[in-house]
């Protein structure tokens, strides 16, 4: 390599490897191996235990990214010599059968992504040989941690901010490096964005993408001298204006000449409108001014109405503003004033209603608040606390073992929150009258369906005084297969993003809206049914301990 040269790119994607894992993994996997237990079919969940963000619901996504990783999972030469040198002391045959293994032999059961999910319910049940299962355990966690704590920070701005408001995601920048970036898009836009500033995420996923303009853009001119003479043809073809500069200039004077009438006075910057002068030649189907340089009310506001007064001339609709700083909720609504007095004053039908985009630093917080103060604003740009899901850094997914060789498993823990489940199970979503979900519930693999109309008995699953009959209007089984390997299983197709996300919209307004409030939220019940709660509490007498006093 010549010296100051860039180092060649790594012979594959880091992302796609199945060495992206943890190394207790493999070790594992060894010890199952020497043991000639690695061949033990063997049913792990995954889940969580509690809702993030104090929130009482969850979506669910990774999984398309699940699947696509046991679809090319294989060790290659150079990885299993990696694993060689890392675990010096394992046996060669160990190796061989590393570099035999494939996803073949496992199923990948889950709850459609974009789904609205509660504690303790597996989002995916994964089985197959035990060894390879566990070397599916840390990417999998990692595809889904993130993937759905995003998500549903997504669907929380979505709720607060109302389905009438465009949401758009700008967290590149700030996000946890470029893959961070790139999942965020993909998963924000899934959970009810409307758009991204991420044009790699709008190539690779199709989501539509947004941007305009920055404050170095507007500082970067001088004055209106650079762009004197510009010309600009008009619409439908049919004239051109040799002088937009000027055209612009006149519509400003005008404005300034209203002075009272329509609440301005003074001198704006020039530089500014030279600016947004030179962005309105390069777009004028799509020209969206960025108006806090300098000052929203004295310049910002009166050059974008000058030159987007000059651009109706031509035929052209410009598109509105962006705040990106002070009394966004003030700013805002005096600016549809300004707007509202322009079309009245000139007569330009539909000015009022410019698109109004707010940014800087927006979270749910900061939206909920807006909607209290009352304000303006027809979209949002939301970055650092979306992409980061700063209110709550991890969502907490687990990955148990719940049956080995058709014998349930069990997990305990001082902690009853941290008690796993047991068995192979289907799990319910049952539904009442008014149309809402009642409550999710868990049986036994072999136990009969609940069934519409019939009565059933759901039990939490470790508080004995909790319980409650349910008739069912609809029943909804939740995990289907999505990965059957060679068995002759159907499988669902995995849906395109945007039916994802239309599915993960539709759910959000088929909750019942105390589930779904920002504080206090209601409890959504999970159970099991009677049969599987007695088997529970039976297993788990029979693998704890008894102690004796002394």
């Amino acid at each position: 390599m010549k010296s100051g040269s860039l180092p060649p790119p790594p012979p594959t994607d880091p992302m796609a490897t199945p060495l992206l894992t943890d190394l207790y993994q493999f070790t594992m996997a060894y010890s199952y191996w020497k043991a000639g237990k690695h061949l033990d079919h063997s049913v792990f969940d995954l889940y969580f235990r509690k809702n993030p963000f104090r929130g009482e619901y969850t979506v669910f996504a990774g999984l398309e990214e699940c699947i696509r990783f046991i679809a090319n999972f294989k060790l290659n030469e150079d990885e299993i010599a990696f694993l060689r040198s890392a675990m010096p002391t394992c046996q060669d045959g160990f190796f061989h059968y590393l570099s035999q293994i494939d996803c073949s032999d496992v199923e990948v059961y889950a709850i459609p992504e974009g789904s609205i999910v509660f504690p303790k319910v597996p989002l995916m049940r994964i089985e197959g040989p035990v060894a390879v299962i566990q070397l599916l355990e840390t990417p999998f966690l990692s595809l889904v941690n993130y993937a759905s704590l995003v998500t549903t920070n997504a669907a929380r701005h979505r709720l607060v901010a109302g389905q009438s408001k465009t949401l758009l995601e700008f967290g590149l920048r700030r996000a946890q490096g470029p893959d961070g970036g790139i999942s965020a898009s993909r998963y924000c836009y899934m959970g009810g964005f409307d758009a991204t500033s991420n044009v790699a995420a709008g190539r690779l996923f199709g989501i539509p993408i947004r941007g305009t303009h920055s404050h170095a853009f507007v500082s970067s001119f001088m004055g209106l001298d650079e762009i004197v003479g510009k010309t600009l043809q008009s619409r439908d073809g049919s004239r051109q204006c040799n002088d937009f500069v000027s055209l612009a200039e006149s519509w400003l004077e005008k404005i300034q000449g209203l002075k009272s009438s329509i609440g301005f006075y003074g001198e704006t910057n020039k530089s500014e409108l030279a600016a947004f002068t030179s962005y309105a030649l390069a777009f004028p189907n799509n020209f969206l001014a960025l108006v806090d340089t300098y000052d929203v009310m004295r310049s910002g506001v009166p050059n974008f109405c000058a030159v987007a007064l000059a651009l109706s001339d031509l035929g052209y609709r410009a598109s509105g503003i962006r705040l990106d700083s002070g009394d966004l909720a003030y700013l805002s609504i005096q600016s549809r004033k300004f707007f509202a007095a322009v079309e009245r004053e000139f007569g330009v039908v539909g000015f009022e209603k410019m698109t109004i985009t707010a940014s800087n630093d927006l979270n749910e917080e900061t939206i909920d608040a807006l909607n209290k103060q009352g304000h303006e604003v027809d979209a949002f740009g939301i970055g650092t606390y979306l992409v980061t899901c700063y209110a709550q850094p991890a969502l907490g997914c687990v990955f148990k073992l719940v049956e080995i060789n058709g014998q349930p498993r069990i997990k305990l823990s001082e902690d009853v929150t941290k008690v796993s489940i047991p068995c192979k199970k289907r799990c319910y979503r049952l539904y009442g009258k008014e149309g809402y979900p009642l409550l999710d519930i868990m049986t036994g693999e072999n136990e009969p369906a609940p069934k519409v109309g019939e009565r059933i008995l759901c039990r939490h699953p470790f508080n004995e005084s909790k319980r409650a009959y349910v008739v069912p209007q609809h029943v909804e089984e939740l995990l289907k297969c999505y990965w059957a390997g060679n068995s002759s299983k159907e499988r669902e197709e995995l849906p395109p993003i945007k039916s994802i996300r239309s599915r993960c919209i539709e759910q959000l307004d088929h909750m019942r809206p105390d589930h779904m409030r920002r504080l206090n939220p209601t409890p959504y019940k999970v159970s099991v049914s009677a049969k599987l709660y007695d088997f529970i509490h039976f297993l788990w007498l029979s693998e704890a301990p008894v102690g004796e006093l002394q």
